[in-house]
């Protein structure tokens, strides 16, 4: 390929070598992608990523030694590089798929809707279009993996407009057995969060709940009651405050992670996803001062870029709301290897 043109440099991985070279063909048969390299078994491509750098990786599941999930997680976890499942599932919502997301990829495409043999279709330039803007809009490798200095104890997820449909994203892709306790405070107009923690416990392998004052921090998903914050006591139980007036909000975001912050310090793990306004910034200077990490949704997939451009400039980690979810799945929690 000539240096004028501009194509995203996509890796093809692929359990048949006749369809991956087929699936190659077909990718660079425009201007908008460069395939640089098939591979036929996960290993393969984790160790050309390095080589190459691409900037996007089609993934095929049914891979050879290394299956292709754990090919994804592995990506994911040692450089994430977007990636997109070429999966002989017919139903894009399909288990495996589901499965493949969770694990870190952006998206799926059943092989079934993919005309190898008409490269110049209108079909076939949407795709490689869709894939340049997957392999160029979200930049997965500028912002680095959160690490927190200790083992995870508790994770805090705060968000306000557009957040149930993010928070159903991240919620649903943590498995049953998540081991820590997730506290969330969302922002909504009253009632509505009755509703809203109903429709999520129907979405989510965790159960999903109203917290009880002083109950402890256990495993599960809990929200305050209405117009009530939720808070953190260093014996690792919880606090329901209804009457502290710190601003606009209540529940607050400030307040939730301040607390994590003091009681939890470099367990503490907060969330900021899509929302108007400042609040949370505060508590995630101060869950960092602690040793803690956190994460900011990024403004491509962000209803509003207000709650987490804030948390950004504060020092939080940027990541697409679809991998935040698997950033979780991988914190170092006691007792538990990474």
């Amino acid at each position: 390929m000539t240096p004028e043109v501009s194509g995203a440099r996509v890796l093809v991985c692929d359990e048949s070598p006749s369809y991956g070279q087929a699936l190659a063909r077909f990718l660079g048969a425009g201007a908008e992608l460069e395939v640089v390299g098939v591979c036929a078994t996960g290993e393969e491509a984790v160790a050309a990523i390095s080589r190459l750098a691409p900037d996007l990786v089609t993934m095929d599941l049914e891979l050879p030694e290394r299956g292709g999930i754990h090919a994804i997680e592995a990506i994911m976890g040692a450089g994430p590089v977007p990636i997109v499942v070429f999966s002989a599932d017919r139903r894009r919502g399909s288990a495996r798929a589901d499965e493949a997301l969770a694990a870190g990829a952006l998206d799926t495409v059943p092989k079934a809707q993919v005309q190898l043999d008409e490269p110049e279709g209108p079909a076939a330039v949407a795709l490689r279009h869709r894939l340049r803007r997957l392999a160029r809009n979200l930049d997965h490798r500028s912002s680095p993996r959160p690490e927190p200095s200790g083992d995870a104890t508790v994770v805090g997820i705060c968000t306000s407009a557009g957040g149930p449909s993010a928070l159903e994203v991240v919620l649903a892709g943590l498995p049953a057995d998540f081991p820590l306790p997730v506290l969330v405070v969302q922002h909504i107009a009253a009632g509505f969060i009755d509703g809203l923690i109903r429709w999520l416990d129907q979405r989510t392998a965790l159960a999903v709940r109203i917290a009880e004052h002083d109950q402890p921090a256990g495993p599960g998903i809990w929200f305050p009651p209405e117009d009530t914050h939720l808070l953190l006591a260093p014996s690792m139980r919880l606090v329901l405050d209804p009457e502290t007036d710190v601003g606009p909000h209540r529940p607050s975001a400030d307040l939730l992670l301040d607390s994590m912050a003091s009681a939890a310090g470099a367990g503490a793990v907060g969330v900021m996803l899509t929302g108007m306004g400042r609040d949370g910034a505060r508590g995630v200077d101060a869950v960092r001062r602690a040793g803690g990490s956190v994460i900011a949704q990024d403004e491509q997939s962000s209803a509003l870029f207000g709650m987490p451009k804030a948390a950004a400039e504060a020092g939080a980690t940027v990541l697409p709301l679809s991998e935040i979810a698997g950033a979780l799945c991988r914190l170092r929690v006691a007792g538990r290897a990474a």
